[in-house]
């Protein structure tokens, strides 16, 4: 393997560049983010949470699908809608309740297609989509689904709770395979039973209940690396991550690996005294769950393989996104 180009690659990779722009949106909507003043952390993270009374927070998220998705496959973008929605309740250790959605159709060719994804996506999940609104004559085909959650307010996960010496975890469903249409979308809940895809979702609630897990997000569009420095960059730390440590599926190089965005994968750091019961607990639901390096100070993320290191982000140099 040439891990100088593995490195490149992943810095390089869309789903991490975009993210670029992030910061100049938190920016220019910092002031209004908490007016209320019962937002209970900050922004950049999967979910919002807002202080409800009696130690519950209601968790609020939200996603624009990718044009490209629904251009090839409305019915996937659909269904993607509703994935990746839950997966941000489920990072935060909540539970998801209902969805709603923005569509935009200027090709009438792709709407039941689209719609007959999202269906198959709520019933796949048990979240229902109660509402939304509808452009019918829109100039583009688009689609955003919002989210709400709840869960309990002492008890959430966030990307601002990783500690130095923290053990950082990848933990990804390895049994499934690369979307015919979407090499990089590992796809893990499409074929699988509902339950075990539900029990995924709540199997994350029950560690965060249970305070096994200091901080964690969902894998998403950035790929294992990109998601695992998001998180380092809220929490203003850096990481040593060692590459054959993280959990994959052998048929699917590391560098198309790294850059995929799993049906059911998260990174989270914890305490050494909870990282094997994390991953016996998890591995009774499917996902495979390994301690893939450590939580340092540097403010850089630090790949390791065999007998080289690689400095793959830098906070100050080259962040996914970095707000101050």
């Amino acid at each position: 393997m040439d891990f100088d180009n593995l490195v490149r690659e992943i810095q390089e990779f869309k789903g991490v560049t975009r993210k670029g722009s992030i910061d100049n949106v938190i920016s220019l909507l910092k002031e209004s983010y908490n007016v209320s003043g019962n937002v209970v952390i900050d922004i950049g993270d999967d979910a919002s949470a807002i202080d409800i009374g009696n130690n519950q927070v209601m968790l609020i998220a939200a996603d624009g699908i990718w044009g490209d998705i629904m251009n090839v496959n409305p019915y996937w973008a659909g269904y993607c809608s509703v994935l990746v929605n839950v997966n941000d309740i489920a990072a935060m250790g909540g539970k998801p309740l209902a969805m709603v959605n923005i569509m935009s159709i200027s090709n009438d060719d792709i709407y039941e297609d689209l719609l007959k994804g999202i269906k198959d996506g709520c019933l796949k999940f048990g979240v229902p989509m109660v509402g939304g609104h509808l452009h019918p004559d829109g100039d583009v085909d688009s689609l955003g689904v919002a989210i709400v959650g709840i869960a309990q307010k002492d008890k959430i996960i966030t990307s601002f709770g990783a500690e130095v010496g923290d053990k950082i975890i990848v933990a990804i469903d390895l049994d499934g395979k690369p979307h015919e249409m979407f090499s990089l979308n590992w796809d893990t809940t499409y074929d699988k039973d509902a339950q075990l895809v539900r029990d995924q979702i709540t199997a994350i609630q029950y560690l965060a209940e249970n305070d096994y897990v200091k901080s964690g997000k969902d894998i998403s569009n950035p790929g294992i690396l990109g998601t695992l420095e998001m998180l380092l960059e809220t929490s203003r730390k850096g990481a040593v991550v060692n590459l054959e440590d993280i959990p994959r599926n052998e048929s699917v190089e590391w560098v198309d690996w790294l850059r995929s965005y799993p049906g059911s994968g998260f990174v989270f750091t914890a305490s050494q005294e909870y990282c094997e019961y994390i991953k016996e607990y998890l591995s009774r639901f499917s996902i495979e769950a390994e301690v893939v390096g450590e939580v340092t100070d540097s403010n850089c993320l630090y790949l390791n393989y065999e007998d080289q290191q690689a400095e793959v982000f830098n906070q100050e140099k080259n962040p996914v996104f970095i707000f101050r």
